[in-house]
C-alpha cells in the first residue's frame, strides 16, 4: 500500500518488460524477498513514512508549508501596494465606518469582510488541488510542458505589470457581484470582498501567478491552499486593522505613481523568475540553450534596467516623471545596483552561493575561471577500478558535481565498482530541477569533514529521476509498481526510489552495500552538517560490520 501511495504522488507516464533485466530492475521486481529480511523491513518502514510525509522536493513538510506560507504572504503585501488595490482601502475603511453605525459594529463587518477575501482565495488554492489533483501537483516541478507554460505565463504577467496590456475579468461578474454587495448581513459583505476580488485582478492576477508557480513546484497536495491563504492574509489583514484605527490612515502614503512603480519592479522580478521554468526544460531535455551564463547576463540586463527605473532614468508610458528621489526610493535604487553588480562575477565562474539555487548549475557555464586555476580537487587514489568508461557519462557532463568527487550515473555499474573497491554505496536521488539537491551540493558536500567522507569512505552514485533520457528499446520495461511502461532514464531510476525505498523525494539518500542491501534507514535534505556526518558515519560503521 505504501509503494502504491507513492507511486500515485508521481508522474509515470513513459513507463514493457524488458527482455533482459537490469540488476537494478531485478532489485525492484524481487523486492519482497530482499524485504524478509528484518533490518530491510524496518527501513522500510521508516522509508514509507519518509513518502507519506516528505514532499517531491526532500523538504519536511511542515518547513516547506511554512516556506510557502512566507512566500504568499510577500507576495499579498505587494499585490495589496498595486494601484488596483491600495487605493480602495481609504473607501473601504469610510463604508464599513459608516455602515457599522458604532466602532464595534464597524470592526465586526470588516473583519467579516476580510475573513471573506481570505475564504475565496483558499477557496480558489482548494479547487486548483482538485482540478490538477496531487500526483499532478507532484509531477509539476519536472514536467516540461508545466515549466514552459509558466515560462510563458510570468513572461505575460511581467509584460502586464510593465504595460504592455491589462489581464482583467469580465466586467459583467463585476457588476453582478456589485449589485449584490447592497444586501444587507453577511451576504452583502462576502459580495463586497467577491467584488474586490474581481476588480483588483488585473493587479492581483499576475501576484497569484507567481505565488502560485512556487506553490506547483514544491508538489505538495496542500501547497495552492496554504500560499493562497498567506495572499489573502496580507491583503485582507490591512482592511481589518485600518477600519479598526481609521485615524491610521492619515499617516499612510497618498496613491500616486509611486503604486505604479511597484508595479513595474514586480513585472521585472516575475519576468528574471520566468528564466528559472525555462532554464528547468533546458537541463532535462538536454537543449543546452539556457546556460548558467546566458541566464546571468538577462539577469544582470534586468537589474540594470530596474536600477535605471528607479532613479528615474527611463519611465513607461502610464509614469510620471521622477522629479527627485525620496529615501526609499533610493535605497531600493540602491539594492538593485547591489545585487546587479554581485551577479556580474558570476559570469567569470563565481559561485553567487545566495542565488546559486535559481541558477542553472555552474556545470552549464562554457567559461569557468576557477576551471582552469588549478584548484580543482584532485581525485582519491583509492578509487581506482578496472571500469574504464562510466556509463552516462556524457549525459550528466552539465550535472553539477562538487570538484574532487568521484561520481557514478548507473545502478549496476557502481554495485560493480563497490565490489572492487570494498566500499559502500552514497545512492544520491537528486533531479535537475531540485533546489534542495543544489543547496546540499553548495553547502554540505564541499565541507572539508563530509566531502573526505564522500572522496574517501564511498562510491557515490547520482541517479537523476527527472532525466528525459529515452532509454533503448532493450532497457525499456513495465513497472513492477506502477504497471506503466519506463521509457526514460529518469522514470527508470524514479521506479527504483519508489519501488525498493517507498520514497519519492529529493535530494534522497540511502546508504546500500554491494549486495545492494539498505545499511542505514535513508534520509532527506538535511543541511545541518555535524548530523550529516553522523548518518554517514552509521553507514560507514554498518557496511564495516
Amino acid at each position: 500500500m505504501a509503494a502504491q501511495t507513492a507511486a500515485d504522488t508521481v508522474s509515470t507516464g513513459d513507463v514493457q518488460f524488458t527482455e533482459a533485466p537490469s540488476a537494478s530492475q531485478q532489485l525492484v521486481e524481487n523486492k519482497k524477498k530482499a524485504d524478509s529480511v528484518a533490518k530491510a523491513k524496518a527501513d522500510s518502514a521508516k522509508a514509507t513514512v519518509a513518502a507519506a510525509t516528505t514532499p517531491a522536493d526532500g523538504t519536511d513538510s511542515p518547513k516547506s508549508l511554512w516556506q510557502l506560507f512566507i512566500i504568499g504572504f510577500v507576495g499579498g503585501f505587494a499585490a495589496f501596494l498595486l494601484p488596483c488595490v491600495y487605493p480602495m482601502l481609504p473607501l473601504t475603511v469610510s463604508f464599513f465606518t459608516k455602515r457599522g453605525g458604532t466602532r464595534a459594529n464597524a470592526i465586526w463587518q470588516s473583519c467579516l469582510y476580510g475573513f471573506s477575501i481570505i475564504f475565496i482565495y483558499v477557496v480558489f488554492g482548494l479547487l486548483i488541488t482538485i482540478i490538477f489533483g496531487p500526483a499532478a501537483l507532484n509531477g509539476l516541478a519536472t514536467n516540461g510542458i508545466f515549466n514552459f507554460f509558466f515560462f510563458l505565463m510570468l513572461v505575460v504577467f511581467g509584460a502586464s505589470f510593465l504595460g504592455a496590456f491589462e489581464i482583467t475579468l469580465p466586467s459583467s461578474l463585476a457588476n453582478k457581484l456589485d449589485e449584490n454587495s447592497d444586501k444587507r448581513g453577511f451576504a452583502g459583505i462576502f459580495f463586497m470582498a467577491a467584488t474586490l476580488v474581481v476588480v483588483s485582478f488585473s493587479c492581483t492576477g499576475p501576484a497569484i501567478g507567481g505565488v502560485l508557480s512556487s506553490a506547483f513546484t514544491k508538489g505538495d497536495r496542500l501547497a495552492p491552499a496554504v500560499v493562497m491563504f498567506g495572499f489573502s492574509l496580507a491583503i485582507a489583514l490591512p482592511f481589518t486593522i485600518f477600519a479598526t484605527f481609521p485615524s491610521a490612515l492619515k499617516s499612510l502614503p497618498k496613491s500616486g505613481g509611486w503604486l505604479n512603480s511597484v508595479k513595474v519592479i514586480l513585472g521585472f522580478i516575475e519576468i528574471a523568475f520566468a528564466l528559472k521554468f525555462l532554464s528547468n526544460v533546458d537541463l532535462a531535455y538536454h537543449w543546452n540553450l539556457i546556460d548558467r551564463e546566458v541566464v546571468l547576463s538577462i539577469w544582470i540586463a534586468i537589474g540594470i534596467l530596474m536600477s535605471l527605473y528607479l532613479i528615474g532614468k527611463i519611465k513607461f508610458s502610464h509614469d510620471s516623471d521622477v522629479q527627485h528621489l525620496t529615501v526609499t526610493r533610493t535605497f531600493f535604487a540602491m539594492a538593485a545596483f547591489a545585487f546587479t553588480v554581485y551577479m556580474i562575477p558570476g559570469l567569470w565562474g563565481a559561485p553567487l552561493k545566495a542565488i546559486s539555487a535559481l541558477l542553472p548549475p555552474l556545470s552549464t557555464q562554457d567559461f569557468d575561471i576557477s576551471a582552469g586555476s588549478g584548484s580543482a580537487v584532485p581525485l582519491s587514489s583509492t578509487n581506482v577500478t578496472t571500469i574504464k568508461e562510466k556509463k552516462y557519462e556524457d549525459v550528466f557532463k552539465r550535472l553539477p558535481k562538487v570538484k574532487g568527487i568521484d561520481d557514478w550515473y548507473d545502478y549496476d555499474q557502481a554495485i560493480e565498482v563497490s565490489k572492487q573497491l570494498k566500499k559502500p554505496i552514497l545512492i544520491d536521488f537528486t533531479g535537475w530541477n531540485c533546489v534542495n539537491c543544489r543547496l546540499m551540493e553548495q553547502n554540505v558536500f564541499p565541507d572539508p569533514e563530509v566531502f573526505k567522507r564522500l572522496q574517501n569512505d564511498f562510491v557515490m552514485l547520482q541517479l537523476v529521476i527527472d532525466d528525459k533520457t529515452e532509454l533503448p528499446a532493450n532497457e525499456q520495461f513495465t513497472s513492477a509498481v506502477s504497471g506503466k511502461k519506463i521509457t526514460t532514464l529518469g522514470g527508470k531510476w524514479i521506479d527504483l526510489e519508489i519501488g525498493k525505498y517507498n520514497s519519492n523525494a529529493q535530494p534522497y539518500y540511502v546508504i546500500i552495500n554491494e549486495k545492494g542491501e539498505t545499511l542505514v534507514p535513508p534520509q532527506g535534505a538535511n543541511q545541518n552538517i555535524p548530523e550529516f556526518i553522523k548518518y554517514l558515519d552509521s553507514g560507514i560503521a554498518a557496511y564495516k560490520k
